[in-house]
């Protein structure tokens, strides 16, 4: 066989091997890829994604987008073809698998986490909502969860409403733990609690629950040193004056709580917040109306971007790494809180777009 020959035959058998090894040999990333956008204004799977019922409502047009990012299991590992292709690929970005999966978190998990996060997205977006309308909502500090064989398991339940600790009124979810903390392990610590059953049956009639019940619980020791503990997690819950119910499916985490809000402060409001105009945005939204940082911005963008969006709502949080990498076509816009999202808006409905705040790559 001839010598040039033989070499190319040796370095075709190479290659061939190569990519064989590319394909079959796992890393250590995963990839994230724009996702889908849903308009808050419209429908999903046939259904209204907001539908306000026993308060008047008003018509809307143009597009309150959210955004989401696709991600790859946490079961799927990569491999080196894939894992080049995506570093290549403009509009993917392929991260470290820790990333997306920290502490060796599965699938399961972090499908449970991002459905709890997007369950508190939604009534902090109802909440911040009405909040913006000067709509009076009521909250009170209730069991979020009880954790497995803690002191306070069979004794306080998920949904009951804590009104004091050791006689002193709680008004906030931090309390608890601050107050619980002043205890020692081994001591007694006195929840005053509205049992979840009657919180949730006088919350049914529309009336505050009258009885209470004083449970008494020997605190534990944390495992982070020696202070006590007793395994629960407090929350916020909130009874609103009328129903606003968010249908969306196959949608995790806490990144739309700024979209569905604006889009309830729409609903709710006489005249037409986008002025028809295509907007889509992104943002975490806490009960007092701020706005918070997301993951995967660049992906959101591209994906309001292939929707059709013209505006795109920015955490501030968000902005150096938005503005570093913005699709043509897409105007940012720079927000802090609801109160900013509507005033930035307003002037879009106008057509005076002049001084929207926007955002830089500093």
């Amino acid at each position: 066989m001839p010598r040039r020959t033989a070499t190319m035959l040796a370095s075709t058998l190479i290659l061939v091997v190569l990519l064989c090894a590319g394909l079959l040999i796992p890393t250590n990333y995963s990839e994230m890829s724009p996702g889908p956008t849903v308009n808050t204004l419209g429908d999903a799977g046939g259904e209204p994604v907001l539908r306000i019922s026993g308060r008047k409502t008003y018509p809307t047009t143009g597009n309150l987008n959210m955004t989401t990012v696709r991600v790859t299991g946490a079961d799927y590992r990569m491999n080196i073809v894939e894992a080049v292709y995506g570093w290549l690929a403009h509009d993917n970005v392929v991260v470290p698998h820790d990333t997306l999966y920290p502490d060796g978190q599965t699938e399961e998990q972090s499908t449970q986490e991002n459905a709890e996060e997007f369950t508190q997205s939604q009534e902090s977006a109802k909440v911040a909502a009405l909040k913006e309308l000067k709509i009076p909502v009521q909250s009170r500090v209730v069991v979020a969860a009880v954790s497995k064989n803690a002191p306070a398991q069979n004794k306080l339940h998920a949904g009951d409403v804590i009104k004091a600790v050791d006689g002193t009124p709680v008004r906030t979810p931090d309390d608890v733990p601050e107050l619980v903390t002043k205890h020692k392990p081994g001591e007694q610590v006195v929840f005053t609690v509205v049992p979840a059953k009657d919180a949730a049956a006088a919350e049914k009639a529309g009336k505050e629950p009258s009885t209470t019940q004083q449970v008494t619980i020997t605190a534990g020791k944390s495992p982070s040193g020696d202070k006590a503990m007793i395994g629960i997690r407090a929350g916020t819950d909130h009874t609103f004056p009328f129903t606003i119910d968010i249908n969306l499916a196959d949608v995790g985490g806490p990144s739309a709580g700024l979209m569905f809000a604006l889009g309830i402060v729409d609903k709710l409001t006489p005249g037409d917040l986008t002025g028809g105009k295509f907007v889509a945005g992104t943002g975490t939204i806490d009960d007092d109306g701020k706005v918070g940082p997301i993951g995967g911005i660049v992906m959101k963008l591209v994906g309001a971007r292939d929707a059709g969006a013209e505006y795109f709502l920015t955490p501030s949080a968000n902005c150096a790494a938005a503005a570093s990498d913005t699709p043509s076509g897409l105007k940012l816009v720079k927000v802090n809180t609801i109160a900013d999202a509507t005033k930035s808006l307003e002037k879009i409905t106008s057509g005076d777009t002049t001084d929207l705040p926007s955002c830089s790559k500093n």
